[in-house]
């Protein structure tokens, strides 16, 4: 067998070996996503109109309003990637570009 299929098995036996709970070895990250989020701040931080952000990062205008205006909370994944627009704007825009 080539490099490629020994390797393949070795994921699937690892993968195997994991989803039956065998597996004490294995390296996990914990990571810490605040339940609040300032969506308006980070938007008005990128000098950007809510249209603008929307557009500039794929999300939807009334959800992005919702937020602002607190009638509705952003779920964990889009706190999250509102922490990473945040964070590093050009990142999001370069990994939606490429996509």
């Amino acid at each position: 067998m080539g490099e490629f299929a020994n390797e393949l098995l070795e994921s699937l036996n690892e993968a195997l070996i994991h989803a039956k709970g065998e597996r004490q070895n294995l390296v996990t990250h914990e990571v810490a996503i605040p339940d609040d989020v300032d969506v308006e701040a980070i938007r008005k931080g990128l000098g950007l109109t809510r249209p603008a952000f929307c557009r500039r990062f794929g999300l939807d205008v009334r959800a992005v309003q919702d937020w602002e205006q607190r009638r509705r909370r952003p779920d964990r994944a889009a706190r999250a990637y509102l922490l990473v627009i945040a964070h590093n704007p050009a990142a999001v825009e370069a990994a939606l570009h490429t996509a």
